[in-house]
């Protein structure tokens, strides 16, 4: 039978059902149709095969099979079930160098390297930070269980540099992780933005979802009607006329939620491809000035961002702690040249 999605009659003459997926609705989820639900859920997967997956019986909630038409409710418990069962990873552990920058028998802070994904995925199933954690902590419950998540927290974007706090036990990942959902933990960003806001400072407060139209990226829904509710504070570090450095403080989480806020406002990140910030969004159309910024995007092949600082409380200890990096080389040499450049055009009035 050449079907993704067999009928529930067809799946029960043969008596097995396994679980694919589970997710629990947050506590202030607004009522939404769980094909969109579940479409921010599952990146790869198209909204008419989720449909597809409801016609044939295989999506639950609370044990009851539903309709691509359902809306979700705060607490719902979504279970996708399929007549075979879930492919297993195989987390092959990797001897890769970490920059550790603080460890106890609880938990690790990694400064993170750009370039490096944080967990495997679709396109990336090797040269993880997992697959990394998995050789170093081989000897550990938490990193040998096949987890594709093992100890992590949260998550930064491949591309993104800087701090991620990872558990080295289930208790640790359970504390930290009820203070990111909390909003107790502290995370500020550094970032260099085409422009240079209006105000010093400011909040963002958008809500953020999958573009409608490309389920690869993330968009501003400002109606709140779809997407998750995103916090950022935003404060002007310096200003180099066509480009600023910034600091965010987030208060929410959300997947690019820096990237796509900013882009909102009118300021994408410099050089990221996925928001329209690898083009020349600002300044003179003269062959020097283009030839300066193409340079500055070779010597940094990224969006400019990096997470600098990270907070929490010790799941053990209870003590509050907090760390800081330096910016990385790339963004630290494309910061200079601006200055410079700026200096440069001073001179010449």
């Amino acid at each position: 039978m050449n079907k993704m999605w067999l009928h529930l009659d067809e799946i029960e003459e043969k008596n097995e059902l396994f679980e694919h997926f589970r997710f629990i609705a947050d506590p202030g989820q607004s009522l939404l149709r769980i094909d969109k639900y579940l479409i921010d859920r599952l990146q790869d997967t198209s909204r008419t095969k989720i449909k597809d997956a409801a016609d044939a019986g295989c999506i639950f909630v609370n044990d009851n099979p539903v309709k691509a038409n359902y809306r979700i409710k705060p607490g719902d418990v979504v279970v996708i079930r399929l007549s075979f069962p879930r492919k297993e990873f195989e987390l092959i552990p990797e001897d890769i160098p970490l920059n550790v920058v603080y460890e106890d028998d609880t938990l690790l802070v990694v400064n993170k390297k750009p370039g490096m994904v944080v967990h495997p995925a679709h396109g990336n199933y090797t040269g993880t930070l997992v697959h990394a954690l998995a050789f170093r902590y081989r000897s550990l419950d938490m990193f040998t269980k096949e987890d594709i998540r093992a100890g992590l927290v949260h998550r930064i974007d491949k591309d993104t540099s800087g701090l991620l706090v990872v558990a080295k036990t289930e208790k640790a990942k359970s504390h930290l992780g009820k203070q990111f959902f909390n909003k107790t933990s502290y995370r500020v960003y550094q970032a260099l933005v085409w422009g240079v806001p209006k105000e010093t400072e400011g909040v963002i407060d958008a809500s953020i979802g999958r573009n409608l139209k490309n389920r690869q990226v993330m968009a501003v829904f400002p109606d709140g009607l779809v997407g998750k509710r995103a916090v950022t504070h935003y404060k002007i570090l310096e200003d180099f006329g066509y480009t600023s450095l910034i600091e965010c403080r987030l208060e929410t989480g959300r997947t690019h939620q820096i990237r796509i806020h900013m882009k909102s406002i009118g300021h994408p990140l410099f050089n990221d491809s996925d928001y329209g910030g690898n083009l020349i969004l600002k300044g003179t159309t003269f062959t020097k000035y283009r030839q300066f910024i193409e340079n500055c995007f070779k010597i940094l092949p990224r969006q400019a961002l990096h997470a600098k600082e990270l907070g929490f409380t010790h799941p053990e200890t209870k003590e509050w702690m907090q760390f800081n990096s330096e910016l990385p080389d790339d963004m630290t040499e494309v910061i200079r040249k601006w200055r410079t450049y700026l200096g440069s055009r001073a001179q010449e009035f």
